[in-house]
Parts: structure tokens; C-alpha cells; sequence
């Protein structure tokens, strides 16, 4: 077994056992809350275990998380047929394809909400967490019953699963240095009626402990684990993710220019994926200073910018680099953390917090349509793809909402811009510029109709604005020029040609 006494404390010394061992802590039914947030500072050895005995034992579990995780959970546990329930979010192929044949129920919910929810008894047969098992590098001893639990490379609901559990597995991982902490900033809230407000003011405040919590008569197993986050790479940034990054900074500095925008701008948050990454990258290279973030996931831009002397500080839930990243940020620990805060996903994507501090929300869209709907979620209306992740808490509450999208997807047989969004996770209300490699639809202040004039010229692509145009067109005459034109049976005619022809072209 590893040896990890050099990263625990005297009082849990006598917990110690193997991953299997822990796993006969959970039972049928159970509903299990887990660290993790990105591939990043989850459970590895345990699931593990628990997919391993449900191969001989069939068993099923409700596993609720930050949002998604590695293999040796959502593969491996998927693969293994114990998985009953997923919440909140995932990104992994064989958990979709059981999400989208109907073998995992999935419940698909704003981020910051889920931590409430749980503490609440919302979720599966209404009860809390049965077990939470979470990742930590070190545990402390605080005294008066109590353990301090250091996380890794993410916070995401580990604080409050840890809160509410009747048991708590905690994995040591040797793999994650113990020079992480210090980085953490560790806060639960309390619930209606007794909430206070969040006392973030901005997004350097540090407003909790580097530590969570724990009883120690709830912590049943400490399990020892040298099994490495498995963070993927990166896409290239190519030339149409470039010229969205350019067309992004332009639009700021004009904003900074008009006096809507502060020469080093409002705290960005930027959403997950390649796209995101590389709309950050845009502002490396560009001539804006002492920038601030506030936001879930911390990717390569972000170390990109502390590199460049043009980051003051990027407050987060999780660390989700490439792995190139990842190494050189362990590397460099020392350097890299002082810049970093990494919070419970509650804080970290709470609307308040978003909307009091003037977040400039960024995100990724699957499709929009001609009045300023986005789809988040799903493919052709139907087949998740992801989940609406933290976009919803950031986009219906920031200064400024941002959703980007290149205009074509596979090779030019898809439109990203539509007659009308086959699944609304966002709704015109809640979006203020669509960013496209072609340009930037400001919509702020448009009625509908102004709205697809601008999307389809600054954001389609030549290439199916004939089709968007003679649609829009159509619709005003066919509904007497009302306030939202459609034509009612042709209004998901571009995704009906591609369903049955395998391109939205005529």
C-alpha cells in the first residue's frame, strides 16, 4: 500500500485501508457525492473499487459530482452498470451514450445550484448524501473532533457533500503535491432563512478557510492513491478561433472607448473547451492589463496570461489545464498559486456574486438561432451532448453576455445559426453578443426582428445566409410582420434536411 503518513494527521492514521475496502462502505441505492470539477481532483481509486465490485455484485448508486470527471469514474463506473443517477454535468462518450439510450437517468443543472439542492434533500429519495468520497493531498488535524481535509486540483460541491454525508471517504493522492495548499478557499453557505450574502467583493477576496472541515466520526476510510488527473489536450487554436479572439478584443476595445468597459475591463469568466481557451487567448496578445477573473474553470489562457504579467488575480473552482499545462503548473506551484483562488462551485458560480461584480460572462454555444436563442446542450433537439454546465449562472446575471460559435460545424453540412434553436438553454433575453469567426452581433437594445438581421449578417455564413434570409423573410410576410416571425412547419426545417440528408443545404 502507499505510504501517506507524512499526509495525514495522527487522529486518522488509524483509517488508513485499501480502495476496496472503502468501497464496502457503499450500499444499493446509496446517493454518492464526489470531489471533481473537469477532470480534476476526483476520486480515482475508489470508483475503481466500487465498478470492480458491482462486476461481481450488481449494484446501483446515484452519483452526483461538480461537474464532469475523469475515466476512472464516468467510464469505468458506467461501464460497470452501477451508475443509477448522474448529476450535474459530463463530457465522457460512454456516460453520454448511456445518457442518450436510457440506461442513466440524467439530470442536467445550473452549477451553482446543486450544493442548495443537495442540503435540501431535493435530489433521489429526497435524502442527502449517503457517502461523499473527495480527493485531498494532506489532511490536518484541527482539534475538537475535527480534520481538516486540503483539496487538489478542484473544489466543486466537495465542501458542502463533506458537510451533509453521513460518511466520508477521503482519497490521498500522492500523485497531487501538498504544496497546493494555501490555494483554496473553502466556504459553505447557509440556507433560507438564514443566508447571508456571499462577502465577496472582488474577485482577490479570500473569504473562507484552506481547508474543509470534517468530523471525524463521519470520516470512515482514508485510502491512499497515486493515480494521476487525466486533463485532456487541448484543440490547436485555429484561424477561425483566432479571429473570434480578435474579433472579441476589437469589441472591448470599443467598449472601453465608448465608457461602457474600464481600460482593464470587468472580471471574465470564461466557459470550458478549445473555443473558450482559445477567445482567451485572444486577450494575451492583445494590450489589455491588471485583468481579473472570475470564473469555474482554469485553463491554458489563464496561465498564459499570469506569464505575460496581464492576470492580477483568476478565482475558480478547478484547475483543468492540458496536461503540458498541468506539469508546468506543478512545476512552478509556488508561483502559479498566488494568483489563484479556488472556491466551492456555489461561490464560484453564484449569480449574485456575477451580477454585484460586474462578471463578463463568455461562453460556448452548439447552434443559435436568428433572434438570439442559444443552444448549449443538445444535438438536433434531442441527444445531449454535455450540459448547460455554469452558462446559465453566469449568462442570465452578467454585465455583459457573450456567446460564441463558429458559423459552420462538420466540414459545412451544419449551420450554426438557425431559423430557430432545436433546444433553448438561453433565451434572447439573456444575450447580449454573438461572436462568430465572422464578426460581432451586438444585440443589445434590438426588438426580434432588428436581431436576425444583424445574426445573420455578422454571424452566419455565406453560405446559408440565402436560406436564413428567404426563411426570415417568408416568416414576416406569412405572420403579418409580428413581433417574432416563424413558419411553423418549416421552423426546424434546416435540422429536418440534416437528420435526413446529412446536411442542412438544400
Amino acid at each position: 500500500m502507499i505510504d501517506i503518513k507524512d499526509r495525514v494527521c495522527e487522529a486518522v492514521a488509524g483509517k488508513i485501508m485499501s480502495a476496496e475496502a472503502a468501497a464496502e462502505f457503499v450500499k444499493d441505492g446509496d446517493n454518492v457525492g464526489t470531489s471533481g470539477f473537469t477532470p480534476s481532483g476526483y476520486p480515482k481509486a475508489v470508483p475503481l473499487a466500487l465498478a470492480e465490485k458491482g462486476k461481481k455484485t450488481p449494484f446501483q448508486i446515484n452519483v452526483w459530482t461538480g461537474a464532469s470527471v475523469g475515466p476512472e469514474m464516468d467510464t469505468a463506473m458506467t461501464q460497470a452498470g452501477i451508475v443509477a443517477r448522474r448529476m450535474p454535468y459530463q463530457t465522457n462518450n460512454d456516460l453520454r451514450k448511456a445518457i442518450n439510450n436510457g440506461s442513466v437517468k440524467y439530470t442536467d443543472l445550473h452549477l451553482s445550484h446543486v450544493a442548495q439542492m443537495t442540503r435540501y434533500g431535493f435530489m433521489e429519495n429526497r435524502r442527502c448524501v449517503d457517502v461523499a468520497i473527495v480527493e485531498a493531498c494532506k489532511i490536518i488535524d484541527l482539534g475538537n473532533g475535527q480534520v481538516g481535509l486540503i483539496p487538489t486540483t478542484s473544489m466543486g460541491n466537495s465542501s458542502s457533500y463533506v458537510q451533509c454525508a453521513e460518511k466520508v471517504i477521503v482519497e490521498v493522492n500522492t500523485s497531487q503535491p501538498v504544496e497546493l495548499e494555501g490555494m483554496h478557499d473553502s466556504y459553505v453557505p447557509l440556507d433560507p432563512p438564514n443566508r447571508k450574502a456571499i462577502p465577496v467583493e472582488k474577485p482577490e477576496d479570500v473569504i473562507g478557510t484552506p481547508y474543509i472541515p470534517c468530523d471525524l466520526d463521519r470520516l470512515v476510510a482514508v485510502v491512499p492513491c497515486d493515480i494521476t488527473d487525466k486533463v485532456r489536450p487541448l484543440g490547436e487554436i485555429d484561424e477561425d478561433a483566432q479571429k473570434m479572439g480578435k474579433n472579441l478584443v476589437e469589441f472591448f476595445k470599443s467598449e472601453v472607448a465608448a465608457g461602457r468597459l474600464p481600460a482593464n475591463l470587468l472580471p471574465l469568466q470564461s466557459g470550458v473547451g478549445s473555443v473558450a481557451n482559445a477567445v482567451i487567448n485572444g486577450l494575451v496578445n492583445s494590450d489589455f492589463e491588471d485583468l481579473t477573473v472570475y470564473t469555474e474553470v482554469i485553463q491554458d489562457g489563464m496561465f498564459d496570461l499570469i506569464d505575460a504579467g496581464k492576470l492580477r488575480v483568476c478565482s475558480g473552482t478547478a484547475l483543468s489545464p492540458s496536461p503540458d499545462c498541468l506539469k508546468k503548473f506543478y512545476d512552478n506551484v509556488e508561483k502559479y498559486k498566488k494568483y489563484i483562488i479556488l472556491r466551492p462551485q456555489e461561490v464560484a458560480n453564484s449569480p449574485e456574486v456575477a451580477r454585484r461584480i460586474g462578471v463578463i460572462a463568455m461562453n460556448t454555444a452548439i447552434e443559435v438561432d436568428i433572434y438570439g436563442n442559444v443552444n448549449s446542450t443538445h444535438i438536433c433537439g434531442t441527444k445531449i451532448m454535455n450540459g448547460i454546465g455554469g452558462s446559465g449562472d453566469y449568462a442570465r446575471n452578467g454585465y455583459l453576455t457573450v456567446f460564441f460559435t463558429t458559423s459552420l460545424a462538420k466540414g459545412g453540412a451544419i449551420s450554426s445559426v438557425v431559423p430557430f434553436c432545436s433546444h433553448v438553454d438561453h433565451t434572447e433575453h439573456d444575450v447580449d453578443v454573438i461572436v462568430s469567426e465572422r464578426g460581432v452581433a451586438d444585440l443589445r437594445g434590438l426588438s426580434p426582428k432588428e436581431r436576425a438581421l444583424v445574426i445573420i449578417d455578422k454571424v452566419a455564413n455565406p453560405k446559408y445566409q440565402p436560406l436564413l434570409l428567404d426563411y426570415f423573410k417568408r416568416a414576416c410576410e406569412a405572420c403579418g410582420n409580428s413581433q417574432t416571425p416563424h413558419i411553423m412547419d418549416e421552423a426546424f426545417s434546416f435540422h429536418d434536411r440534416f437528420v435526413k440528408t446529412g446536411t442542412m443545404e438544400k
